[in-house]
């Protein structure tokens, strides 16, 4: 059939062939005109496939990574400022004076390297890879969506060219997603003060670091001596570096928590459908604005209430600790308390970016309880001194649960006995457990001599 036979439908057709066929950039711009016939803008057709192009050239997974890296170090390096002589010399003895105060707060060993002050764009290079494993499910569950989307509103007679659009659909997801992602961690690297500023175990294992250019902001506002600062800020990055470095579990307890939360996410597909209905390639602000909003991500499942409560309290119990030990290791410095202060409220609160963030995954990594969890550590403390407290970071079954920093005399009193060299009490499971130890049978007898354990 000649070309100029063809309906409008038809046209349609063969242009989507060529797209999904990756032969976007063959399609004649004669073609275009002739799709006015279907009240389709030939100009905002010839968006979409400048747009989709890249996505045929992208890995088998979909997701362009790399672009999100691109996005961030983009925005990082914007207004970064590298690192002068004079502050890493003042971060040097900063680090320093903080690793001899932490020796007498806590018994977890120090760093295998020393610390260091990085830039904003080295924040995003050290820490993207965590970003990535952490945002992954939900990008996979956009992408997964768009192309159920199309599968579902296609005509039937269509069918089998949107069988193979499922990959070039997962990208252009993915792609965004990771775009967006990009953004919101770019703008972070303006606010956090150092690697463990976020609360997760972003930075490599061992690895502790300050950013000069974000925490000089917060020492004029505070009004207080930026040597007081950095000391402060260099205390409390090490301790929280050196916990994750020591109870080697707890890394992968705190990453596998949050996406189990975030694999239990599902777009929204009546938001989506939605927006799909009304977007316009040309101009994605909206795209954007839902993505930023939250909107595609729909309401919390029961089981996604109770993984954000266990997940809540995970982090509590990690600043908690990091609070009290920086607050007994920074206890000569004058403007202590002052700055603690500003930090907790500054954690309450969070900043546009981790807000930003939260809207994203749906996710916001706060801890709520992080006072509750302080003056737990602080009441385990008093009561077993510093290593009898930092014992329970050596397994995860001695981890303090949330009855414990709802009320901690009971995790008090049970570390207590065990310190006199007493049993503790046992409960329900424990017997539970000697029982079936000791071959117990279901109607009470004991089982045979020979059976019995020596």
């Amino acid at each position: 059939m000649a070309d100029e036979d063809r309906s409008p439908e038809e046209e349609f057709q063969e242009l989507l062939r060529k797209m999904l066929g990756g032969a976007a950039g063959d399609i004649d711009p004669e073609q275009l005109s002739r799709l006015a016939g279907m009240q389709i803008d030939p100009a905002m057709m010839q968006t979409v496939m400048r747009h989709l192009q890249g996505a045929f050239t992208a890995g088998d997974e979909g997701i362009s990574w790399d672009m999100a890296k691109r996005q961030a170090l983009h925005i990082a390096n914007q207004d970064g400022l590298s690192v002068t002589g004079g502050q890493r010399t003042d971060l040097d003895q900063a680090f320093a004076l903080a690793t001899l105060w932490l020796s007498e707060a806590t018994t977890i060993s120090d760093l295998p390297s020393p610390a260091v002050p990085l830039t904003r764009g080295g924040w995003v290079e050290a820490t993207l890879p965590v970003w990535q494993e952490l945002a992954e499910p939900v990008a996979t569950s956009i992408a997964d969506a768009l192309t159920a989307s199309l599968s579902e509103q296609a005509p039937e007679d269509m069918q089998g060219i949107v069988q193979g659009a499922g990959r070039l659909m997962r990208t252009v997801g993915g792609s965004l997603f990771a775009s967006q992602l990009g953004q919101v961690v770019g703008e972070l690297s303006k606010e956090v003060l150092s690697g463990g500023d976020v609360g997760i175990p972003l930075m490599p294992d061992g690895e502790a670091a300050i950013l000069p250019q974000n925490f000089a902001g917060l020492g004029a506002e505070l009004e207080i001596p930026d040597d007081q600062l950095a000391l402060y800020i260099a205390t409390r990055e090490l301790a929280h570096a050196r916990l994750f470095r020591h109870a080697r579990w707890l890394r992968l307890h705190v990453i596998s928590q949050v996406t189990d939360f975030a694999r239990g996410l599902h777009v929204d597909t009546d938001a989506l459908e939605d927006l799909a209905s009304r977007f316009d390639p040309s101009d994605p602000d909206e795209l954007r604005r839902a993505l930023e909003s939250g909107a595609l991500l729909p309401a919390r499942s029961e089981a996604q209430e109770l993984a954000l409560s266990r997940l809540e309290n995970l982090l509590a119990t990690i600043e908690g600790w990091v609070d009290v030990v920086t607050a007994d290791a920074t206890s000569r410095l004058p403007s202590a308390e002052r700055i603690a202060e500003a930090v907790r409220r500054r954690r309450a609160v969070g900043g546009p970016a981790e807000r930003a963030l939260g809207s994203l995954v749906g996710l916001e990594l706060r801890p709520r309880r992080m006072r509750e969890a302080a003056a737990m550590w602080r009441a385990v403390t008093d009561a077993v001194g510093v290593p009898g407290r930092d014992d329970l970071w050596d397994y995860p079954d001695l981890m303090p649960s949330a009855e414990d920093i709802d009320d901690p005399s009971a995790l008090v009193a049970r570390l207590q006995a065990r310190a006199r060299g007493e049993q503790p009490e046992t409960d329900e499971m424990d017997a539970a457990l000697q029982r079936l130890l000791d071959g117990e049978r279901g109607d009470g007898s004991e089982p045979p001599e020979g059976d019995r354990p020596v």
